[in-house]
């Protein structure tokens, strides 16, 4: 059974099998927002959730926390793309600068 848990001090979401590290989702916290930067599955994990658990929690966290989210990593990208409930959370950056 995957269990994901947020370990804050390296500033990554982890997901675990028991004791063996099955992937990591890395993130940038600010007072206002999350960026998940990365997202790594062990190849013998591939293909069993592993990295949607990682995105699921390290967002919900957000959402609990009351930040949103910034999707630097393709993979978070693309598992928010295939939720549109979520897409309230998704960070956009408001200035209007050009050149």
């Amino acid at each position: 059974m995957i269990v994901v848990t947020d370990n804050r001090s390296a500033n990554r979401f982890e997901a675990h099998d028991g004791t063996t590290l099955a992937g990591v989702a890395a993130y940038a916290r600010t007072p206002e927002l999350v960026a998940f930067v990365h997202t790594e599955v062990d190849p013998a994990f591939e293909g069993r959730g592993v990295g949607s658990a990682l995105a699921r929690e390290g967002i919900a966290s957000a959402q609990a926390d009351g930040l949103r989210v910034l999707a630097i990593c393709p993979f978070v990208a693309a598992w928010l793309a295939r939720h549109p409930e979520l897409a309230h959370l998704e960070y956009r950056a408001t200035s209007r600068v050009t050149d």
